[in-house]
């Protein structure tokens, strides 16, 4: 197929790569209509900016130092870690369907129509959440750059303004989305390089400007496990291990998901079968090393000063604060602000493309309500442009959400809304569980498909290790779900910070719930068809071109 090789490529191994990769395609029951140009490193850069170091640390950095101290940062290899067990079977099971709509399609063809359809209504919404999270989080960091800039003063907090720019925010990112699947490659590798200088390179320059504490800084608690030396005032009762580390470890958890839309453009991708599997794989390896650098020099970059540590480590100081004490420069400033905008855009242009292939996925199997028009392919751009179109007004719809916050606590039932909390912060607790609850449920779906005998026949296998990779990508997930969703009481400092007691498990429960009544009334699952090509077809098919000349 034409559109499936290299643009100015013709040779007979790159027209043999494509139609292998159409035959794979085939093999599953669907053709080749998405634009296939994407290469190993675009992959990769997708689903890295998906992932985003910066916006997360940028984002989370005062919950997790604030709630256990420099600490903290020893907890993110327990994250990566265990969230590469959960990525080595995305592998697997990417090299093995390499079809949009990854989680999706991954359930289905291993547990049923019905599973899969579960699995893609929780990541859905998951997906849609997480595109509202990032684009009203850059509104502060928009704000001062135009103020440094231009001298223009935006009031960051008030609820219009957050929403002017997000609404705005969104449509660019929309429009670079329906321009093709090319430019949101470009836009995903320049995010690489961006975050990649902003991690490494701010690392780098608050080392020559001179870290105010040695490595052992980076063992001490500071005293957060103490209510009168917490700096955000919330009370561990003396306990670190088993109270302040289980909350800080959240600011990691929210952090280190993304990997798996490597996955959901694979029907984009050259050579998807070997390339998806290192894209998913290397996103999170690279985000996990560039998130401990750029942590580790922050810390060590806070003021040595008690009321100094304090500030940094404050809501009303963070990362802006340790920045703008250690850099003198406003050009430097700026261009850091710039790198830090830039890079809440290409997070936000990532999540919604991949969210995009998973509506279009959906809709192919006649799974989701006006699936006609989601499934329908520009032909100019060769991108499902309707579904893009869902993954910006539903997200600007949520966004609506900041001018939602009540003065006084809500009762229903056995549920507290606390008192001034936004309901759009309250929704994008949603963002990480809906991913959490989704991840598990594939790779359960993983070990009873392989335990009635499914076996993998992708380029990527785990071979004799898939057993205890799942099984601890299962263990992995359940603990970090339970950690996030349980409730802890309202005054507790994990419900100040992160859950708000059952309000993020009480949006579970209503996004279920709403799922259950639709599934059961529309019964979405009749129309969905499990593949089961014969496996050796399948490695056949990866094998006929052999090795791809975007391989790399």
């Amino acid at each position: 197929m034409s559109d499936s090789v290299v643009p100015g490529d013709r040779s007979a191994a790159a027209v043999a790569r494509a139609d292998a990769d159409a035959a794979v395609l085939a093999r599953f029951g669907y053709r080749q209509e998405l634009h296939r140009v994407l290469s190993l490193f675009e992959n990769f850069s997708v689903a890295f900016c998906y992932l985003s170091p910066m916006v997360g640390i940028y984002s989370l950095f005062v919950l997790g130092v604030g709630s256990a101290g420099p600490r903290y940062i020893w907890l993110m290899p327990v994250v990566v870690v265990g969230q590469l067990f959960v990525a080595l079977v995305f592998a697997e099971l990417g090299s093995h369907y390499p079809i949009a709509g990854a989680l999706f399609q991954w359930g289905k063809n291993l547990l049923g129509s019905g599973y899969g359809w579960w699995v893609g209504w929780v990541y859905g919404w998951a997906l849609l959440i997480t595109v509202a999270s990032v684009d009203t989080g850059i509104p502060g960091y928009v704000g001062a750059l135009f103020h440094n800039l231009f001298g223009v003063n935006w009031d960051v907090a008030a609820p219009n303004d957050i929403l002017v720019i997000t609404l705005v925010l969104l449509a660019i990112q929309t429009l670079f989305n329906l321009y093709g699947v090319n430019l949101l490659g470009r836009v995903s590798q320049v995010g690489v390089y961006v975050e990649i200088l902003g991690s490494f390179g701010i690392a780098i320059l608050l080392g020559i400007e001179g870290f105010h504490h040695g490595l052992g800084f980076l063992f001490t608690t500071q005293g957060a496990e103490h209510a009168a030396t917490n700096p955000l005032g919330v009370n561990f009762n003396g306990n670190w291990l088993l109270g302040a580390a289980l909350v800080a470890i959240l600011a990691h958890v929210y952090i280190f998901y993304g990997f798996e839309s490597a996955g959901d453009i694979a029907e984009e991708t050259r050579d998807a079968s070997r390339q998806v599997p290192k894209g998913i794989v290397r996103s999170l390896l690279v985000g996990g090393l560039a998130s401990f650098i750029l942590v580790g020099a922050l810390i060590l970059a806070m003021p040595a000063s008690h009321s100094g540590y304090k500030t940094a480590a404050s809501l009303t100081g963070g990362v802006p604060f340790i920045i703008s004490s250690n850099v003198s420069s406003t050009a430097i400033q700026d261009i850091i602000l710039f790198l830090v905008c830039f890079a809440f855009f290409s997070c936000g242009t990532a999540v919604q493309g991949a969210g995009a292939r998973l509506a279009f996925s959906y809709a192919r199997d006649h799974a989701v309500p006006g699936h006609r028009l989601l499934r329908h392919i520009s032909r100019r751009t060769e991108t499902p442009i309707y579904a893009i179109l869902l993954g910006a007004v539903i997200p600007a719809i949520f966004a609506l959400l900041v001018h939602v916050t009540p003065s006084t606590n809500i009762h229903f039932l056995f549920v507290t809304y606390p008192a001034h909390l936004n309901a759009l912060f309250a929704l994008v607790s949603f963002g990480v569980s809906g991913i959490y609850l989704s991840f598990l449920m594939i790779t359960i779906g993983a070990l009873v498909a392989r335990l009635r005998g499914w076996r993998p026949a992708g380029s990527f296998q785990l071979g004799a290790w898939a057993y205890p990779v799942t099984i601890l990508a299962i263990l992995y997930g359940a603990a970090m779900l339970v950690n996030i969703v349980v409730p802890t009481g309202l005054n507790s400092a994990k419900s100040v910070l992160f859950n708000y007691d059952w309000v993020t498990l009480a949006v579970v429960i209503v996004i279920v719930v709403i799922g259950g009544v639709y599934f059961l009334a529309m019964r979405p699952y009749r129309n969905i068809t499990r593949a089961h090509p014969p496996v050796a077809e399948v490695a056949a098919a990866a094998a006929d071109a052999g090795p791809s000349p975007a391989a790399s």
